[in-house]
């Protein structure tokens, strides 16, 4: 059995760990973290979440664990990797921490030094579906943002096949209200989102955009520009993604669709839907699902993506790299 502890339990993301963990057959979880509720139960700030008890991160009982989840702030997570790796401990990182490779980048996005820049390059990117063969036994895991995953997967097979792609790419995106996190806003408050629909950090703005452009790179080295443009959504959880890709020659759907079908179709948590039908929330929330539809105008392939930006964007994806790092099978307390 493993053993598994959740630094930053009542956040969102680590609530949603939880609710996996619980129902996982080979794992326990010997230990959660708060620092605003400490000395109180999960169960008193999620009535239906298990009696555990809320506890320092400083501390943590790391000699109980095999494996932690760090479900912290930027800077805040590395620190604690630093500590958790020096004791031998397995760190699935849920923050931006150790996505980006390049320090300087992680800097002028991030407003500060990185804390740990030795480990950036012994972190392996969890985009599972790519960097399944690079996971079993590794030490640090980097859980790819939700809007990156989004957009990530259903490029991949359009990026590292020789299709004449031109500039930009589009991936105008929309995201529930969860993924701001718990932390009042005045723009996430109730009264502020329900009936409104609104763009936030358009151009070049979003901090997901170099992790997005970085794995880009990794796909094709001369990968198109991308233009981001994200929303808010009023609703609970979900991002959906519509992305714009287009060809400098004549390409056709039955072109196209064979490499998603090549890459995808033996892929647990990817779906390539059928002709014509295109991808909703509703056929994601709650899941480790990635949902991907294809459409053609002219010579523009229109992409929608939709994933639960609590589970395939964050928590499930994180489970889901756990199980390959530990050798179980993938699926493993996930639907």
């Amino acid at each position: 059995m493993i053993k598994a502890g959740i630094f930053g339990a009542t956040g969102y993301t680590g609530y949603e760990l939880v609710k996996i963990l619980q129902h996982h057959p080979q794992v326990d979880v010997a230990f959660v973290t708060s620092q605003s509720f400490a000395g109180q139960k999960l169960s008193d700030v999620y009535p239906q979440a298990p009696h555990l008890p809320l506890i320092l991160g400083e501390e943590a009982p790391l000699d109980a664990v095999d494996v932690v989840f760090l479900c912290l702030p930027h800077a805040a997570a590395a620190e604690t990797a630093v500590t958790a790796l020096a004791a031998g401990i397995t760190v699935i990182d849920l923050s931006a921490d150790f996505r980006l490779k390049n320090a300087d980048t992680y800097a002028s996005w991030y407003d500060k030094a990185h804390p740990a820049p030795h480990l950036l390059a012994d972190a392996v990117y969890g985009l599972t579906e790519f960097a399944r063969d690079q996971l079993p036994g590794v030490k640090l895991v980097a859980t790819p943002g939700c809007y990156p995953t989004s957009i990530l997967l259903p490029l991949r097979p359009l990026l590292t096949a020789n299709l004449p792609i031109t500039d930009p790419i589009i991936a105008d995106s929309k995201s529930g209200v969860s993924g701001a996190g718990r932390t009042p806003k005045q723009n996430t408050h109730f009264i502020e989102v329900n009936n409104n629909f609104s763009p936030y950090k358009i151009g070049r703005s979003h901090r997901h955009l170099p992790e997005i452009e970085q794995v880009m790179g990794w796909f094709r080295p001369d990968a198109p520009t991308l233009i981001f443009s994200p929303h808010l959504l009023p609703v609970e959880r979900g991002i959906l993604s519509t992305i714009y890709v287009n060809f400098s020659e004549s390409v056709t759907l039955e072109q196209v669709r064979p490499y998603f079908t090549a890459m995808y179709a033996n892929e647990p948590f990817v779906c390539l839907l059928p002709e014509s039908e295109l991808a909703t929330l509703a056929h994601v929330t709650h899941t480790n699902k990635c949902v991907i539809g294809l459409a053609m105008t002219g010579n523009t392939l229109i992409i929608t993506s939709a994933i639960d930006n609590l589970v395939k964007g964050a928590a499930g994806q994180a489970v889901q790299n756990m199980n390959v790092v530990f050798g179980i099978e993938e699926t493993t307390g996930l639907i």
